[in-house]
């Protein structure tokens, strides 16, 4: 009998600190500060020293005789290390931070950093792609075990956890999505969170959540091939064999989007009329009703067109899609400022992506 095989899934969760008292929720979330803080100087700390550890070759350009290799020299004859290359940044960050934040977020962060580099390295060497710069505003990473208490309060409808022993409950609202019913099934053991992140943004505090799940089941056919087309005039066009779907159009997708930025427009343009008091906040007080929500519905208006694709797909149980014709349009758009601007192609083809994978279709762009 073949396993099934999984997936991972994040999920963005509000949390709140579950103190009784202004104070102690104030000091607790000081700390989370503090933690973000240090792990944004460790993460730049981590990726100079790795960079600077592959750069050892190029210093020796001179000489011909030096042999050397990045290992523990007691473990290999040539070594330069004295201990491990992955405990070498751990231990510089260790030192540096010890007291100031928990061990295992920095563990975590430097095994992450270094998978992350060492899959980037090629593209470092040949200049293609940059350093990673990290922003004060990083999330800090930890592991699954050092959620201690996981259940759901059915009293205040929540889950909790203490989190290196700050006590959190999660605030999920109207949820319409699948979070609530996964923070379920982690909590019966049906599925398992892995490693996952704190992130601290505009005074509220983020769970960036990890969960391992089993891949769909579906009666695909692998010879069953299903050709899609991505353009604005319909953000997707399908058809498997006779059989063909047009999924949204030009005018649904941009009539609201469009709607959205004139809104935005006239308040921004009627703020030389706002009442002061209060300066730039006050002024901007309508404006601000309109941040993100024109991101918020193109977000909402992909999820379906990929749904839809994909059920189509699945429907007609075609277990491969291509994506035909993309780089041509794609050259094409950039010299229209208005598609460039408001057709949103490469979030449309990680959700693809995304739910392709989820479902086990085979996915190639062409």
């Amino acid at each position: 009998m073949m396993n099934n095989k999984t997936l991972s899934l994040t999920r963005k969760i509000q949390l709140k600190v579950d103190l009784p008292t202004y104070e102690e929720r104030k000091e607790a979330i000081g700390k989370l500060y503090q933690w973000q803080n240090r792990c944004f100087k460790a993460a730049n700390i981590i990726v100079t020293h790795l960079y600077c550890q592959e750069m050892i070759k190029e210093f020796f350009y001179l000489t011909e005789d030096i042999q050397y290799k990045l290992a523990d020299q007691k473990k290999e004859e040539d070594g330069i290390l004295n201990r491990s290359r992955i405990n070498t940044t751990y231990r510089v960050i260790a030192d540096r931070f010890k007291g100031e934040i928990p061990m295992e977020i920095l563990s975590n962060l430097n095994r992450n950093l270094e998978s992350s580099f060492n899959k980037n390295k090629p593209k470092y060497w040949k200049g293609e792609r940059s350093l990673k710069n990290f922003r004060r505003d990083i999330g800090f990473p930890f592991p699954a075990r050092c959620m201690w208490g996981f259940k759901h309060d059915p009293e205040r409808n929540a889950f909790c956890f203490r989190l290196f022993q700050i006590p959190f409950c999660t605030y999920l609202g109207r949820d319409f999505s699948d979070k609530r019913d996964l923070l379920h099934r982690a909590v019966k053991g049906e599925v398992r969170l892995r490693t996952s992140e704190i992130k601290l943004t505009d005074t509220k505090i983020f769970w960036l959540a990890v969960f391992d799940i089993e891949q769909e089941q579906h009666a695909l056919k692998p010879e069953v091939i299903a050709e899609a087309s991505l353009s604005l005039e319909h953000p997707i066009s399908v058809k498997v064999g006779s059989k063909r779907l047009n999924i949204g159009t030009k005018e649904e997708f941009l009539y609201r989007r469009l709607a959205i930025q004139a809104a935005r427009k006239r308040a921004l343009a009627g703020t030389v009329n706002s009442r002061g008091g209060h300066g730039r906040t006050r002024k901007l007080k309508a404006v601000e009703k309109y941040k993100n929500k024109e991101t918020k519905y193109v977000n909402q208006r992909l999820h379906v067109y990929s749904r839809r694709l994909i059920d189509f797909c699945v429907k007609h149980q075609a277990g491969t899609l291509i994506l035909i014709n993309q780089e041509a349009k794609i050259e094409a758009a950039k010299e229209n400022q208005f598609v460039l601007r408001n057709w949103n192609y490469y979030e449309l083809i990680k959700k693809i992506e995304y739910k392709a994978k989820k479902a086990g279709i085979e996915l190639v762009i062409d």
